[in-house]
């Protein structure tokens, strides 16, 4: 059963465009709940909609999370990588270049 809030948080992370990436803070506070980072995580891990592109949300660091590679390493950078996002040389989304904003026209 989805509540609410995985509702809102499905739907905010359905809004990042390709080749953008948004923080798990930054989708809990677009969902009104600024506080509820680990929540967003979970809601993202018990995702089975293939049109939430849960790949795109990244920790506060712009770091990649091992639950993307159940079918092998670097799935979650793979993915990200084929939408044109660059990542630094410690392995980590480039947020500066990269990070998603709401506001912004794409």
């Amino acid at each position: 059963m989805e509540t609410p809030f995985f509702a809102a948080v499905y739907a905010a992370v359905r809004s990042i465009p390709s080749g953008r990436v948004a923080t798990y803070g930054q989708i809990a506070l677009l969902v009104g709940f600024p506080r509820a980072s680990r929540a967003v995580g979970t809601a993202l891990a018990l995702c089975r909609d293939p049109e939430v592109p849960c790949h795109r949300v990244v920790d506060r660091f712009g770091g990649t999370k091992p639950a993307f590679d159940t079918c092998g390493t670097g799935v979650q950078r793979r993915l990200l990588e084929a939408e044109g996002v660059g990542f630094l040389p410690d392995g980590r989304a480039d947020l500066a270049r990269f990070q998603w904003e709401p506001t912004r026209a794409e």
